[in-house]
């Protein structure tokens, strides 16, 4: 995900508005949402402490959900990889199946929703103040993660909603209702189920208007006035942010008006160019420090179980690299079910298989490259933050942290994490239109109008975040968002006996497809 909630002045650098009526404005809504945004934010990110270390108490829910269902699923992540790869590819899968997009567009749409400037800019803290050793459990908490997605996925297509005009619509807000209804068919069950539904889809929706809209056209344009000079530079000065929102909301707007088909047709070329310019500009950085690669692996693996890490030893370590993970690919969370739902399959354990790539994607690959990128250019910049922290000094930029490691191969290398930063904040906008879509359809009726009155609507959102900062708001929204992962969990864990037998028969009807093929064979 594009947002890290606890630490949301050490990741990001927020453009506010300047002149005096916007700047008015702006306060006034902030000073009005303040009390709501810190009564949520409190209990969502209350900490806990474990062996002198504090954590917000909903890691510890994200992680130990992954971690029951990868015992409970017998590590499926790994054994059902290469079926994922197959899957992808189109094994198993028919032209007339229901749906609307591929498995391929399905993962590239839900990806582009989770990969973002925390990949970015949050690892970047993470191995400040975890120490190299947080990118290993960082990587684990990624392997974990895998199986929620598989689970939560699998259930977003079981239960979704096919409409007459073939269009899809599923997620958590129809799991928990229908699910639960039918596993507990009687009026607690059904109660249960129409009331944690509701709640879901109210958080996707303010959430996807919010923190998956508003935050990343601010940031969009942050980073974009940044490298042109700042106040002084090219898009100093609010008109230009009203200039700039108009025009990115009207290139949303040009995707989003397509639904989920032409977001997935942009996803699916948008999300594998960002990922390779980003993955290819790490790599150029860490080829060229080649050298320092077994130093930089020795610390990774030596800092993970090491009593040096600034925020509190090995345990310290874990924590900050749990915390990174949950945060970046939002397993248990719910939201990327609703992308995966559209998928055409009519056997919906084929896309629990899809979606276990996701945070192999976002955490495993894109999270670890960020951090192994700053630990082997091992700049001073990044040296000096870890000891402001460990003098319990602030938390420094991210962004900077990572802008800086690629600084160290050619002065103008910062420029190439300015076009991944905005890569991935545009993707994240579209796909979260599509979320926020849904959840708006579930409340207020699927129907044209409705659906036109929706994108309007979000794409007016897109012009205010690029004007204003709104940090009341955008704070609320990510407590929000991490609500639905306490009520969604719960879901999940009631329902899984449900995917196990989808899985069940799932690898039956495949031992057929084997035994077919080789009595033809013969």
């Amino acid at each position: 995900m594009t947002t890290s909630p606890p630490l949301p002045s050490s990741t990001t650098t927020v453009l506010a508005a300047e002149s005096g009526t916007l700047a008015s404005i702006e306060e006034a809504i902030n000073k009005a949402f303040t009390p709501v945004s810190e009564a949520v934010t409190s209990f969502i990110f209350a900490e806990i402490t474990v062996f002198g270390v504090t954590f917000p108490w909903i890691v510890g829910w994200l992680v130990l959900a992954a971690a029951v269902f990868t015992t409970y699923f017998g590590v499926i992540q790994l054994r059902g990889f290469g079926t994922a790869l197959r899957i992808v590819r189109g094994k198993h899968s028919k032209p007339d199946d229901p749906g609307e997009i591929s498995h391929f567009q399905a993962l590239s749409s839900a990806v582009s929703g989770t990969v973002g400037l925390g990949n970015i800019a949050g690892v970047g803290v993470a191995v400040t103040i975890g120490g190299a050793g947080a990118t290993f459990w960082m990587i684990v908490c990624g392997l974990l993660g895998m199986c929620t997605k598989f689970v939560e996925c699998t259930l977003g297509v079981k239960y979704r909603d096919v409409h007459e005009d073939g269009s899809v619509s599923g997620g958590p807000m129809h799991y928990l209702r229908k699910g639960l209804a039918e596993r507990f068919p009687n009026p607690v069950g059904r109660g249960v189920g129409r009331v944690l539904a509701a709640g879901a889809a109210i958080m996707i929706l303010f959430f996807g208007i919010a923190g998956g809209n508003m935050f990343q056209a601010n940031q969009t344009f942050a980073q974009l006035r940044s490298v042109t000079g700042g106040a002084d530079g090219l898009l100093g000065g609010d008109g230009a942010a009203l200039v700039f929102g108009i025009v990115l909301a009207l290139l949303v707007g040009a995707v989003v008006i397509g639904g989920i088909k032409s977001i997935g047709r942009v996803t699916g070329r948008l999300v594998p160019a960002m990922a390779i310019l980003y993955v290819s500009a790490c790599l150029i950085v860490i080829l060229l420090n080649i050298t320092t690669i077994p130093d930089a692996i020795g610390q990774i693996v030596s800092g993970a179980f090491s009593a040096d890490s600034v925020a509190g030893g090995a345990v310290g370590a874990l924590i900050v690299g749990f915390q990174r993970a949950a945060f970046s690919n939002e397993a248990g969370l719910g939201s990327a079910s609703i992308a995966h739902s559209a998928v055409k399959t009519r056997r919906p354990v084929t896309e629990g298989y899809v979606a276990l790539l996701e945070p192999f994607i976002d955490t495993v690959v894109i999270c670890t490259m960020t951090a192994l990128t700053i630990v082997v250019a091992q700049t001073q910049f990044w040296k000096d933050a870890q000891a402001t922290v460990a003098a319990g000094g602030p938390r420094p930029d991210g962004v900077t942290v990572t802008s800086e490691s690629f600084g160290t191969v050619l002065p103008w290398f910062p420029y190439v994490l300015t076009v991944a930063v905005v890569l991935f904040a545009v993707s994240t906008i579209i796909t979260w239109s599509y979320y926020g879509e849904k959840a708006w359809t579930y409340l207020f009726g699927k129907s044209k109008g409705s659906e036109t009155a929706y994108r309007v609507l979000f794409c007016a959102f897109t012009v205010v975040g690029s004007v204003l900062t709104l940090g009341s708001v955008l704070d609320f929204a990510d407590a929000v968002l991490f609500t639905l992962a306490l009520f969604n969990i719960i879901g999940l864990y009631l329902l899984a006996p449900v995917v196990k037998r989808e899985l069940k028969a799932f690898r039956a009807s495949l031992a057929e497809e084997r035994a077919a093929e080789e009595a033809e064979v013969r």
